[in-house]
């Protein structure tokens, strides 16, 4: 009898330990399984409040969807909680409209929570460990615009003090009512960031906000920073060196600031920009992924590995270090004489009435000794010079005549510009790779800061490149790929 027990206690200890493992955490299967997860009726980033609420009133267990309050304009804000664990969590998205990378990627992560297959383990610890709860678009009426503030004209991140608008009601009372022990704060930023003095764009930025202007550094801060190396440490093997923080001086009418005042560990993600990633699909996939890994850490009781040094290592973003395109050394006309120059050009964003269809606008953003910027594309002007493309002489009268000309052949010629007697909407200009302008415009374009010309780039006389609304196309090549990009818009 007495070796019998000792077989059942030997046995209850060993099923102890076995049950005191850890559950680990692949991040580099989960990427590889992302696609799994996808949340596959949101393609791109300026869907609207009415595309996600179906999407929303479809989850099930183990999700409670909730109405927690309305927009100025009376659309629904919606909570979604899942999980029964003591360590409670909240993260909000969109509280600027146009900001809507991490929307994106929570509705993967609820995909992910409620799916049954290899990570069951890692799934059933958060369920079990932690109470989540998710307020998805916090800002509909920005949403429905893709602008940054509310229907009112105000920064929901500005409006923690006086509360004024129902949307900041709603979020300081969900954290209240929650007492949240961790907080993400997930919005975007610029694409023209640098991690650093590096030609890095910063693709995502960190921020473990100030609760003082001393900036001090409590337990609720520290273990966001102690976080925020964690998370930086998995990116790096994704984005190597393109992970940045932001200045943390305190902002006494921000949320993140605040919340971090309250006393829950408050983390700012940024999502910034990444080459060849207009849509942001690759920044959605790095959300889902490092927002996880945290989640983890947080229901495993492993947060505070990596020393607070691992936070303070991250560069800081370096603002408007980057344009689309910059060419370098390039020579141009003044007056008689020719002058070396580098020329820095971005593409502004522009959408109609609604979020879609959008378009880029290019125009000179700077010119002069950019040797301390960089850019997403750089081409060398040495021995180059640029000059204004031509004007096609022949007045083309509306979008369709367009499609009869043959491009190729006008750009071979040097001409660039379209002069046309009805100008077609903004998105349809867009898409034609010529430079479009009215009748009456007879005059050349100026390369001056400000101006949104058509360019030709030419070598010994011989026309090189064009550049066309911030698309170079190469005259020795089919410009296939190139031409499609602007369909494509």
């Amino acid at each position: 009898m007495r070796i019998i027990l000792h077989l059942l206690t030997y046995y209850l200890l060993l099923s102890t330990v076995a049950c005191a493992q850890p559950i680990t955490f692949d991040h580099q299967r989960l990427s590889n399984s992302y696609t799994n997860y996808k949340e596959k009726k949101i393609t791109h980033r300026r869907f609207q409040h009415r595309d996600i609420v179906p999407i929303l009133q479809g989850l099930e267990r183990p999700f409670t969807v909730q109405e927690q309050g309305k927009s100025i304009e009376g659309r629904a804000i919606y909570s979604v909680t899942v999980g029964k664990g003591e360590k409670t969590v909240l993260l909000w998205s969109q509280m600027h409209g146009d900001e809507s990378t991490a929307t994106m990627a929570l509705f993967d992560m609820f995909n992910f929570l409620a799916a049954d297959d290899e990570f069951n383990a890692m799934r059933d610890n958060l369920l079990e460990e932690l109470q989540i709860v998710f307020i998805p678009m916090l800002n509909p009426d920005g949403a429905e615009r893709f602008q940054r503030s509310n229907a009112l004209g105000i920064d929901l991140n500005r409006d923690a003090l006086r509360l004024e608008c129902p949307e900041s009601r709603l979020l300081k009372r969900m954290r209240d009512e929650l007492d949240a022990d961790w907080g993400f704060n997930l919005h975007d930023q610029s694409r023209y960031y640098a991690a650093g003095n590096n030609p890095h764009t910063a693709a995502i930025s960190f921020l473990a906000p100030a609760y003082n202007y001393e900036k001090e550094i409590n337990p609720v801060r520290e273990k966001s920073m102690r976080m925020i190396g964690e998370m930086n440490a998995v990116l790096q093997q994704y984005i190597p060196g393109k992970v940045a923080r932001y200045n943390d001086d305190f902002e006494p009418r921000a949320f993140g600031d605040n919340i971090q005042k309250w006393g829950t560990s408050t983390i700012l993600i940024e999502s910034g920009g990444l080459k060849g990633d207009i849509e942001k699909q690759e920044l959605r996939k790095l959300n889902f992924i490092s927002i996880l890994t945290a989640l983890h850490s947080i229901a495993s009781g492993q947060v505070g590995d990596l020393p607070v040094k691992a936070y303070d290592n991250i560069p800081f973003n370096e603002s408007n270090a980057f344009h689309d395109l910059i060419l370098r050394e390039v020579q141009v006309l003044n007056n008689g004489n020719w002058y070396k120059v580098d020329v820095g050009i971005r593409r502004r964003e522009l959408g109609g009435d609604t979020p879609m269809p959008y378009f880029f606008d290019a125009y000179i953003h700077d010119l002069g000794d950019l040797s301390t910027f960089y850019a997403y594309e750089s081409i060398s002007g040495r021995g180059k010079r640029l000059i204004p493309g031509k004007i096609y002489p022949k007045v083309v009268p509306d979008w369709k005549a367009v499609k009869s000309l043959n491009i190729q052949e006008l750009w071979q010629k040097g001409y660039t510009t379209l002069r046309m007697e009805k100008i077609p909407s903004r998105d349809i200009l867009a898409r034609i790779p010529m430079r479009v302008i009215p009748t009456k415009e007879t005059k050349e374009d100026d390369i001056k800061p400000g101006q949104h010309p058509a360019l030709i780039v030419q070598e010994k006389n011989t026309n090189r490149l064009l550049i066309i609304n911030g698309v170079v196309y190469d005259l020795a090549k089919n410009n296939r790929e190139r031409l499609q990009w602007w369909k494509g818009l």
